[in-house]
């Protein structure tokens, strides 16, 4: 009677392994908050991921915009009760060794950002772009080339799919926030943009780190003088030298959080408007 019983018990112990294993390997991906949520129109193609993945790493691979926002300019973004939360955006990257350093800085101080990519950097830079996912930022679209000049509805169309292609082929990652180079809204990009149902992201303060003369410190004075709940502050990570960003970056976490702001991404951002 022993041998029998553990010949049965053996016997069912295995078909519980394989009835394991293949609902396991069968498993159908969790969809996201974003394509279930009945504010959103957007058709995001469905997340491969497998169901054992924790729910932030599912979310972070769409960024689909709430309806009030889709086709929509975004400088700030009106947050309940004046809460006191605030947006950093990073624009014209992956760049080396920039990006990476931020990511350090944003890691240390337990921040999230979103990132503003141009197509033509993240076909130059793919780890570094899937590193920036991999932490958990948001992602936006940044066009192919950044030109600021004015284009046909044609060449406005391949500047922001070829950008949209790239970011989803490297990093899985689909997107319907857009900021337009310098901020131009009248060169056709926005245009595009906005029939295509993207919101299209500005700034309600500005680093300034562009500026070839300042030093690191304006950069943070700037930041700090204009902060206001539910702002999006505008710095870089990429076209050109941005190591004074780099320096200065810390120093406007600090302060921020000294006037008793905490940091959300774009996403996050939308998603408190009332």
């Amino acid at each position: 009677m022993t041998d029998n019983y553990w010949g049965r018990s053996r016997n069912t112990i295995i078909s519980l392994t394989i009835a394991a294993t293949m609902t396991a390997c069968n498993a159908k991906p969790v969809p996201t908050t974003s394509q279930l949520n009945s504010n959103s129109t957007q058709k995001v193609p469905p997340v491969t991921e497998p169901i054992h993945k924790s729910k932030t790493a599912i979310q972070n691979r769409n960024f689909s915009v709430p309806i009030k926002f889709q086709g929509k300019i975004v400088y700030r973004v009106e947050v309940p009760q004046q809460e006191k939360v605030i947006a950093l955006t990073i624009d014209d990257g992956p760049w080396k060794p920039t990006t990476t350093q931020m990511l350090d800085i944003l890691k240390q101080n337990n921040v999230k950002a979103t990132f503003f990519w141009v197509g033509k950097t993240v076909q130059a830079h793919p780890q570094i772009a899937k590193e920036v996912v991999a932490q958990g930022h948001a992602i936006g679209n940044h066009t192919w080339n950044h030109h600021y000049h004015r284009v046909t509805p044609a060449v406005a169309k391949d500047e922001i799919e070829r950008t949209a292609e790239i970011i989803y082929q490297t990093t899985g990652v689909r997107t319907y926030l857009f900021r337009p180079p310098g901020g131009y809204l009248n060169n056709g990009l926005a245009a595009y943009a906005k029939s295509q149902k993207y919101s299209v992201l500005m700034w309600s303060q500005t680093s300034a780190d562009t500026d070839p003369r300042a030093k690191y410190q304006v950069f943070v004075k700037n930041v700090l003088r204009d902060a206001k709940p539910g702002g999006i502050v505008l710095m870089h990570d990429g076209g050109g030298n941005r190591s004074r960003t780099v320096k200065a970056l810390p120093e406007m976490i600090k302060g921020l959080k000294q006037k008793g702001y905490r940091f959300v991404t774009i996403p996050e951002l939308l998603q408190m408007s009332p």
